[in-house]
């Protein structure tokens, strides 16, 4: 494989010394991302059955059951190309709604889909495709362990996963721009300054398992779900495999391709003989480069230097896989066209950005806007920190508007895809504004589960109307459905995970005054391995202190030593039946022998 790669990037070289890479054109194309959802807003893993009934070939599977992915076809970047792509999306997105509703389904866009819990990652929902086995077997390897999945933002995530499921979490609309192979490095480095503002300007995922993180946690839950580092080797620097990347691009993009095979091994082999791309170069073809390929699709750069061949011409590509997936299909043009009108002119108006702006400036740009969206403060070509939206509105958008128009894009639709992404700026409210500001207003209402289904329903029922992100009203719980059947969701959804406990050699009288403080019914009793050995009831708790005792009492002389367990996937039925049959204040929900929440019958009154 590796002197494959070797051979593949010395006909690449040739054929730019040769000009034999398409050139004079500027494309657009996109992949859209999406999840598959019950009537209730839920991952809904039927991936396979969608493609059963499936005669496009644009509609492909995704890493999860509850993931497809979605091709268009690029148009020309002028004229109503912009408008060609909105339209062809909303066409194949109801196709794709349509095939899922004979199902009894719906498909969502989202950067992540708020209603995703743990259990929906179990590998049984991994889409049995070799490709995607031999990825989570090789990362796993090479990581030496599960991933520690840890992201802080208002609430904090701290959880240990067993393989690259969490990565089926994501879902994003990634945008291609074809580029002249001589003009590859001002218009590559121009895309990683816009990286971040139009970020900011887009992002669309903000909650992950119910916990309000980053704007758009995609980024950091991609680069740990794919990371293949080990955290044992002192202080060496080891790239992770999705990265920003680690400078600028002087003069071409085999820069890239070496810096990427310099840095990463090989994870996947090829499942049939690879071409020799250099005999194929020398017999007047023009060589697929399936090595390079193959090898560049297991590293992921937010922005991907991509070789592809159509109609038999090789051309290069950059491939934004930083936009999230939605809000609306309006939306995502918007961005898309945000980010190609900037590039555009960035790259014409600063050929020489390296010298402009240090890459790490850009690389914390980055960062920050995923973490804060539009209240991100970012370091701009002037020297200056300047508060994202005020970077947009005054000097980004008039600076897209100019690449639009260098691109002869109609005017009206300049206007109208640029004016969303105005207006989505000044009123503040990118899809994930949106979502926080929905939980804020709907907090105390209904359980968690409730909430984060009307999310998605709310947002369904917008992107079927097609109306902007910054148009939306906040989310309301009157648009959560009361379920007919109550099999299909688990305890996981209605859980409480925020405990007290104790554990069994504390004395009573703290217990007592623990419940005292927190008005607290009863207390589950764990060891210091967080593994649940018992109950202790406030009435059990009275009772003992109220009698005389020779010795202070310990909760292990008063705590129940066999309390029910269940498991997050159990269902909510049996939840309400274990509770019914017995005198059971409360049930301990255990995940791989620990205890993990607890679920009482106010829990499942409304589930």
């Amino acid at each position: 494989m590796i002197e494959a790669l070797l051979r593949d990037l010395e006909a690449l070289a040739r054929m730019l010394e040769s000009d034999l890479i398409e050139q004079g054109i500027c494309r657009l194309g996109a992949e859209q991302e999406l999840f598959l959802v019950d009537a209730c807003g839920n991952p809904v893993p039927v991936a396979e059955q969608v493609l059963a009934q499936n005669r496009d070939p644009h509609l492909v599977p995704e890493l999860t059951r509850f993931n497809l992915e979605l091709n268009l076809d690029p148009v020309q970047l002028e004229g109503n190309g912009l408008r060609l792509l909105e339209r062809q999306l909303v066409q194949r997105l109801a196709h794709a709604r349509a095939l899922a509703r004979e199902l009894g389904h719906d498909i969502a866009l989202c950067g992540i889909l708020p209603t995703i819990h743990l259990s929906d990652l179990a590998l049984e929902n991994m889409t049995p495709r070799p490709r995607y086995m031999q990825l989570n077997e090789v990362i796993t390897q090479l990581r030496g362990g599960p991933i520690q999945l840890q992201i802080t933002g208002i609430d904090e995530l701290f959880v240990q996963l067993d393989s690259i499921m969490v990565e089926g979490c994501n879902a994003s609309f990634q945008v291609h721009l074809q580029v002249d192979p001589d003009a590859f490095a001002p218009f590559y480095n121009a895309a990683q300054v816009a990286a971040a503002p139009v970020l900011a300007a887009g992002a669309n995922a903000p909650v992950l398992f119910g916990k309000r993180l980053w704007h758009e946690t995609r980024i950091a839950v991609f680069r740990q779900a794919i990371d293949t580092r080990r955290g044992h080797l002192y202080l060496r620097e080891m790239s992770p495999r999705v990265h920003f990347g680690t400078d600028w691009v002087r003069a071409s993009v085999l820069e890239i391709y070496r810096e990427d095979l310099a840095r990463f091994r090989v994870l996947l082999m090829p499942e049939t003989p690879l071409e020799d791309a250099l005999a194929v170069l020398e017999q007047g073809s023009i060589p697929q480069l399936q090595a390079l390929q193959l090898f560049n699709g297991t590293v992921y750069r937010w922005n991907r230097a991509c070789y592809g061949v159509t109609g038999g011409r090789p051309h290069l590509r950059i491939e934004n896989r930083v936009l999230p997936a939605g809000p609306t299909p309006a939306d995502e043009v918007a961005n898309a066209a945000f980010w190609a009108g900037l590039v555009l002119e960035l790259a014409h108006r600063e050929p020489d950005l390296h010298r402009q702006l240090d890459f790490d400036e850009a690389r914390g740009n980055f960062i920050a806007a995923a973490r804060l969206g539009l209240g991100a403060h970012l370091t701009w070509l002037d020297g200056a920190r300047w508060p994202a939206a005020r970077l947009i509105l005054e000097e980004l958008l008039p600076m897209a508007r100019a690449g639009l128009r260098r691109a002869r894009i109609d005017p009206a639709d300049i206007t109208h895809y640029l004016d969303i992404i105005q207006e989505r700026v000044r009123r503040y409210q990118t899809g994930a504004e949106w979502q926080l500001r929905s939980l804020a207003a709907l907090k105390g209402q209904g359980s968690r589960a409730e909430r984060l289904e009307a999310l998605v329903l709310t947002m369904q029922a917008y992107q079927q109307e097609n109306r902007p992100v910054h148009t939306w009203e906040l989310a309301r719980l009157a648009a959560v459905r009361r379920r007919e059947a109550q099999g299909n969701r688990r305890v996981e959804h209605v859980m409480t995970t925020d405990l007290f406990t104790v554990h069994e050699d504390e004395p009573l009288v703290f217990v007592a005054a623990l419940m005292d403080w927190k008005q607290l019914s009863f207390v589950p009793v764990e060891d210091a391995q967080h593994r649940p050995v018992g109950l202790l009831s406030r009435e059990a708790v009275l009772q003992a202190l109220a009698e005389e005792a020779d010795a202070p009492l310990r909760v292990r002389h008063v705590m129940q030593t066999d309390p029910p367990l269940l498991t997050p996937e159990t269902s909510v039925e049996e939840a309400r039946r274990l509770l019914s049959a017995g005198a059971h204040q409360a049930l301990l929900v255990v995940h791989k022998g620990q205890l993990v929440g607890v679920v009482t019958r106010k829990d499942l009154a409304g589930a």
